[in-house]
């Protein structure tokens, strides 16, 4: 009981600091994650004294054809593995085999793989979680699958984004290809739909930006990035911003995209730790300044 008095009081104490005395006062963060990802990372923001500013440049939705979807469901004991890359692909696959009325049971054969905080999405529809990598990445599943013997001989089943209206980004591709490289005989199956939204909703956001109001721009994937750079006219939009991904890979590919990157979250595990890094940006900045 003790304890749990003095955490009560702690979490009070730090939810009563002054926001002038958070890392983020005063600091404007454009948010493009998609909206079911994007309360969570602002609410990480509010926490460090940040400003977000809601401006999702993709969404995910529903897929409109179920054919593929339903055939690798009503196959699903024929896979080793399923390996989910997205929180969404979880919520996605679960909802399916409901509106299909298989039970849950059945993914109990199969081993079953989320990267970081998904792994929570994955344990509530199903109670099971078999590998959660020590990297939070599609590179670190790889890693993690080629330590496993006899791994060349089974058989994993991906559910993956349909990437609609944009330049589908290489991390589930990549993936896929160096999972074969194993020898694994991999099946990805579109689970939910990604797409662009369009510019014309986002005036005001778009001009904050080009005003220099915006401080940081955060993207977590790079599909947000591509949707993005559809958005603006050129670099000069959003030159006077601080660009911040959420990991190496998103961070890669925003610079192959000709993004110049300042802030690399290094524990992209979760939200949280996106946040943590865009604060240390300018409590260091701050320090050196």
């Amino acid at each position: 009981m003790e304890d749990e008095q003095m955490h009560t009081q702690s979490t009070e104490i730090d939810l009563l600091t002054p926001s002038r005395e958070l890392p983020l006062y005063g600091k404007r963060i454009l948010v493009t994650a998609p909206r079911n990802y994007a309360y969570r990372l602002s609410e990480q923001i509010i926490k460090q004294g940040g400003l977000p500013v809601f401006m999702p440049t993709i969404e995910t939705c529903y897929l409109s054809n179920y054919t593929k979807l339903d055939a690798a469901l009503n196959h699903i004991g024929e896979f080793n593995w399923i390996v989910f890359t997205s929180r969404n692909g979880i919520t996605a696959f679960f909802q399916r085999m409901n509106d299909l009325n298989i039970p849950v049971s059945v993914v109990q054969k199969c081993h079953l793989c989320a990267l970081g905080e998904d792994a929570e999405s994955l344990l509530s529809f199903c109670g099971k979680v078999d590998l959660i990598p020590t990297e939070s990445s599609t590179g670190g599943i790889v890693a993690e699958l080629a330590k496993l013997p006899q791994i060349h001989e089974k058989k994993v089943l991906i559910p993956a984004p349909e990437v609609v209206g944009l330049p589908e980004p290489d991390v589930v591709p990549n993936l896929i290809t160096d999972l074969r490289k194993l020898g694994i005989k991999v099946t990805p199956v579109p689970t939910y739909i990604t797409q662009g939204l369009d510019a014309s909703i986002y005036s005001i956001e778009l001009n904050l930006m080009r005003q220099g109001i915006i401080d940081v721009i955060a993207f977590s994937s790079t599909a947000e990035v591509e949707s993005f750079l559809t958005m603006v006219n050129s670099q000069s939009d959003y030159e006077r911003c601080i660009i911040a991904c959420f990991g190496p890979y998103t961070t890669a590919n925003a610079q192959k995209l000709g993004v110049d990157v300042s802030i690399v979250s290094k524990d992209y595990s979760s939200f949280e730790g996106f946040a943590e890094a865009i604060a240390e940006f300018f409590t260091l900045s701050s320090t050196s300044g």
